[in-house]
């Protein structure tokens, strides 16, 4: 199924396909997590995540992940982005990945919503709490299903990255959607894929531990996801440009 043209409905149609794909993605994720990992479909006022000062990074080598369907070699994703020093910058689900010793969050999933993007403050928003995370080393997996604007005219990753690196990964005028994964040790590293209406969604990683990742079965559980949207706002949606 291709990816839709989410800016034709109003934003409640968005927001109950959102809940519906967030929690397909959580049964997803929960069934490929090795043992000592688990997730939940979190509730966050405030949109991205939970509060960054109760965060507690895992990064004990005895606490890497084992069994499951953890993947060591490099995501095959059609860009690749790594910074080039050390990286220091001293009501919404996302789905939160925590380790059981002490219930410690490891990586959080995202689907950007209208209200990330459609104003200045809203995306400043996502846009610091994102970073905030990465310099928990918080991994990260973010899926924006919305066209650049004026705020983010080369892409959220560009935003999230252009007080960090000079040159960050950009999107094109022809893939203005984008999903992209943040791998994050002394270093982060970005595996971006680029995306248009109309476009196949592909697995993407987001890594429990540098070096190790699941995938995350994005056109599935999109789909599945869809099954719940009323045939009233799917024939909209759905419809020829």
């Amino acid at each position: 199924m291709p990816m839709h043209d989410w800016t034709r409905v109003p934003a409640g149609i968005y927001h109950h396909f959102h809940h519906e794909w967030i929690s397909e993605i959580h049964r997803a994720v929960l069934k490929r997590l090795p043992p000592g990992f688990y997730s939940l479909a979190e509730q966050h006022a405030a949109g991205f995540g939970p509060d960054v000062l109760a965060l507690e990074r895992l990064d004990a080598e005895d606490d890497a992940p084992h069994g499951g369907t953890v993947t060591l070699a490099r995501p095959k994703t059609t860009l690749f982005h790594e910074t080039e020093t050390e990286f220091y910058l001293r009501k919404k689900k996302a789905v939160v990945i925590h380790h059981i010793s002490g219930d410690r969050i490891v990586a959080i999933i995202e689907i950007v919503s209208p209200g990330n993007k459609n104003s200045a403050h809203g995306l400043r928003a996502f846009v610091r709490k994102a970073r905030e995370l990465l310099e928990q080393r918080i991994h990260l997996l973010i899926v924006d299903p919305f066209p650049v604007s004026n705020r983010d005219p080369l892409g959220l990753h560009a935003a999230i990255f252009e007080e960090i690196q000079d040159d960050p990964l950009a999107l094109s005028p022809e893939k203005p959607l984008s999903a992209f994964a943040y791998e994050c040790d002394d270093r982060v590293r970005t595996y971006l894929e680029p995306l248009a209406v109309g476009d196949e969604l592909i697995d993407m990683p987001v890594f429990l531990y540098p070096g190790m990742y699941i995938e995350v079965p994005l056109e599935a559980t999109y789909q599945a996801a869809w099954t719940a949207v009323p045939e009233r706002w799917q024939s909209v949606i759905a419809a020829p440009a």
